[in-house]
């Protein structure tokens, strides 16, 4: 076997390699929320290539550290936001995104609460835009806000997100319009109102938390803030259909539940009631035709209680509505 590499001890970087080794870089797309629309931060480029465009914060991993640190690091530089929590969500790997030499970049998204940014290091400026005002972006930066905006959209579907971008305590109708935003859609009040609060994952804040800020309104509306308790990894329930896809709470499927609210009645049929009887003759019938293998999933889920039947057919039309939606 041909050997593909050298050993200079006295050389500064000791290794040889045949083979071309690319730069990777870390770019970080940090969303934030006025209380109306989804902002985004960028920077504007100091140097070259690209000099006065806007960018995501991000630059070059040094060889010491793991590509969160670096994320987080290029993040503090150029900005001085520092999060607490980002999650790395693509790698953008086009041969000619990078005209100085092949880059590969690692891509991660954080949601934070409004607060000032400053630019810094190579950075001549950082600013927070609207997604609906945003300038001319920089290398693949288009193409990597598209991808994390549909990550961020695919999560909020299964996982309640978005409480970072929200004050600890907040109303039904702040929680709405987050929502509203983050998915491009309008929701019934009522329905959502009344789907997010039988999850259990709010709960109403005291009047010793509000203070003032109950004192400060005429408007009756209710406070509310996260359940910790309730979603912390040991009190969160499982569900488990037989064979049908597991979920890892009743929390996960929250936008599944508020989608169905806004969907067709004619998508939501209300499943007929089955026995073991009739499930046994069922079973028996399609095999004798050939046709058992859609009938597996379809006995497992009847034999599912009524509220998970019902939340599998509400995903199942949320997520072919999603499928079609571009943004």
């Amino acid at each position: 076997m041909e050997k593909t590499w050298g050993y200079f001890p006295n050389d500064a970087l000791p290794y040889h390699y045949k083979y071309e080794h690319s730069a990777v870089t870390t770019d970080c797309v940090i969303f934030s929320f006025d209380g109306h629309k989804l902002n985004v931060l960028l920077i504007q480029r100091g140097l070259e290539p690209y000099k006065g465009q806007w960018a995501f914060p991000g630059g070059f991993l040094k060889t010491d550290e793991t590509v969160e640190q670096g994320a987080l690091r290029e993040l503090r530089e150029e900005t001085g936001l520092e999060p607490t929590r980002i999650e790395q969500f693509g790698c953008f790997s086009a041969p000619d995104r990078d005209p100085r030499e092949r880059v590969l970049t690692i891509a991660f998204f954080a949601l934070v609460r409004p607060r000032e940014v400053k630019g810094g290091d190579d950075a001549a400026d950082a600013k927070w835009f609207s997604l609906d005002e945003l300038p001319l972006l920089a290398f693949d930066h288009a193409e990597i806000l598209k991808s994390a905006l549909s990550r961020l959209k695919q999560a909020i579907h299964f996982e309640p997100i978005g409480f970072e971008l929200m004050n600890e305590e907040f109303k039904i109708s702040d929680l709405q319009r987050l929502y509203e935003a983050i998915l491009d859609t309008k929701f019934d009040r009522r329905n959502f109102q009344k789907k997010i609060l039988s999850l259990g994952i709010l709960e109403e804040a005291s009047e010793e938390d509000r203070g003032s800020l109950r004192n400060s309104e005429s408007s009756p509306s209710k406070y509310y803030s996260r359940n910790f308790d309730y979603m912390s990894a040991d009190s969160m329930p499982e569900i488990h259909a037989c064979s049908a896809p597991s979920y890892d709470s009743e929390s996960d499927l929250l936008m599944s539940e508020i989608c169905a609210a806004e969907a067709p009645s004619s998508a939501y049929k209300k499943p007929r009631s089955v026995n073991a009887n009739s499930l046994k003759t069922s079973s028996d019938s399609k095999s004798r035709t050939g046709s058992s293998t859609d009938s597996d999933s379809e006995e497992s889920w009847s034999r599912a209680p009524k509220r998970y039947r019902f939340i599998r057919k509400a995903y199942d039309a949320m997520k072919k509505n999603f499928d079609k939606k571009e943004f």
